[in-house]
């Protein structure tokens, strides 16, 4: 059986780094980091993401300024907000909630945002500069998965990966940051074909689909490294990932279980992101 990549207990140890942090930052400089957190309509797991967020705040000691609107707000209501966010000096921060409602468009909601309280790093500003290599805001899902393999001590040089997904979210921010670590890269998605060959040739594997068991474990490459993004809900209330994660294990050396795995490392990769970006306004 491989080694399960367990994201709670690694982040639950970088929050006491975070904590730390936290209050030194507040002491020097009077006030504690900010994060605006926006909300439109009630999607029941955005809620949920929410509420984590929030909490996960409220823990390090940094101030979370709520926003709660209705499904129907505008688009220019909703980037009216971010504006005014953009120059408030209390909010390092602003992190816009997706999914949006179909009537928002997305793009131009996180344009709006400033790039220097782009805590996701979505703004195009940032991901350009991560897909040149410079430094920038890494969204969180990535620099959490780069931070385990990091961990877990392994090297993605020269490895064989396969990522399946492409969203601006998970996707092709994971692709540009292992093919800087110099691994070789297949971003993989709904129009790949024989997207079993490609897996199976995978010594890493992120899988970012959001299907629950689409990757069978006997795809998995004996010995491979297993990061499953993918999490749904069942009918039953149940949680799965992309992988088949039973029998996966048996075959991956490590591998990240669905809950448990990447989701804790994406709230902690939040928090640094913002502490990060108010270091950047008070330097």
């Amino acid at each position: 059986m491989g080694k399960i990549i367990d994201g709670k207990v690694m982040s639950e140890r970088l929050r006491d780094k975070i904590n730390k942090e936290v209050s030194a930052f507040t002491k020097d400089y009077g006030r504690p980091p900010g994060l605006a957190v926006i909300l439109v309509g009630e999607d029941p797991a955005s809620s949920v993401y929410v509420r984590n967020k929030e909490r996960a705040c409220k823990n390090a000691g940094i101030i979370s300024f709520d926003h709660r609107l209705p499904t129907e707000t505008s688009l220019t209501e909703l980037t009216s907000l971010v504006k005014e966010l953009n120059l408030r000096q209390d909010v390092d921060g602003i992190l816009v909630q997706l999914p949006l409602p179909h009537h928002i468009k997305t793009d131009q909601v996180l344009m709006s945002i400033e790039p220097t309280k782009d805590v996701d790093g979505f703004h195009p500003y940032n991901l350009g500069r991560l897909l040149m290599g410079l430094p920038t805001v890494i969204p969180c899902t990535p620099r959490g998965i780069m931070y385990m393999l990091e961990a877990y001590g392994v090297d993605p040089d020269g490895k064989d990966t396969v990522v399946i997904g492409r969203s601006n979210i998970v996707g092709k921010p994971i692709a540009t940051l292992l093919t800087l670590a110099h691994a070789t890269v297949t971003v993989c998605h709904s129009h790949t074909k024989n997207l079993e060959e490609k897996v199976r040739n995978a010594d890493i594997l992120v899988s970012a689909a959001g299907r629950p068991h689409m990757v069978k474990g006997s795809w998995i490459k004996p010995g491979a490294v297993v990061i499953d993004v993918g999490i749904t809900r069942d009918k039953d209330g149940r949680l799965s990932g992309d992988v088949d994660f039973e029998t996966a294990k048996d075959r991956a050396s490590l591998i990240t279980p669905v809950p448990g795995g990447v989701g804790p490392m994406t709230i902690v990769m939040l928090l640094m992101n913002t502490i990060m970006l108010a270091k950047g306004h008070v330097a």
